[in-house]
């Protein structure tokens, strides 16, 4: 899983291009809700009726957010790295399949990098802002009714988000966020007979919390 310590080490780098500076950094924690629209390309095997799909419930977690604003660039802008404690995404099947119920869980590690642009001064108590970056998710513990092996792909996409701060004062503000994301997953499930597919989960990510400046 070469990519989650690869974006770390970017974080890292492009944000030690510029002075530290006190208020440069900004850490946040809160509670994020992955609102999954999936999707898939076609579920085949021996067996998949026509117009077998798959559907995936929401799952809630904790986030934990650090922002380095890049002060000596522009006081506008930040980079952030995000990272939420993996929640478990459950499959359940839906269309031709509908009657199966749950077909498959797995854990999603999803860490993601982005370039926010904050608009308004510093100074400011209400501070809206946009971001575009990307994002890495890895599954793991993967299981599922229909196979004794199930393998899932990892995914690399586009995030782009939007967001508000609140100040409280100086130090202390609110946040919330909402933030799309591209990710799909390629599906091999091997048991009596091999299915596979393309799941595009499409999610919503909807995120609130506390922040800390220093």
């Amino acid at each position: 899983m070469k990519t989650l310590p690869t974006l770390a080490l970017v974080a890292l780098a492009l944000a030690s291009g510029a002075a530290v500076a006190d208020g440069d950094n900004v850490v946040k924690v809160g509670i994020t809700r992955y609102d999954s629209h999936a999707k898939t390309d076609g579920i085949t095997g021996i067996g998949v009726p026509p117009g077998a799909d798959v559907d995936v419930d929401a799952a809630t977690t904790a986030i934990f957010v650090y922002e380095r604003l890049l002060t000596p660039i522009s006081p506008n802008l930040g980079l952030e790295f995000v990272l939420g404690v993996p929640p478990t995404l459950k499959a359940h099947g839906t269309g031709s399949v509908a009657f199966l119920g749950e077909v498959l869980s797995a854990k999603n590690l999803a860490p993601t990098l982005l370039l926010n642009y904050h608009f308004f001064g510093p100074d400011t108590t209400l501070r809206p802002y946009l971001g575009i970056g990307v994002n890495y998710t890895h599954f793991s513990d993967i299981k599922s009714s229909l196979a004794t092996d199930v393998q899932m792909g990892n995914s690399t996409g586009l995030a782009l988000q939007a967001g508000v701060n609140y100040a409280i004062n100086k130090q202390v503000g609110l946040f919330a966020s909402v933030a799309k994301v591209n990710v799909k997953s390629k599906v091999v499930a091997s048991g009596a007979t091999v299915l596979t597919t393309t799941v595009d989960f499409r999610p919503i990510v909807y995120s609130a919390g506390v922040s800390y400046q220093f």
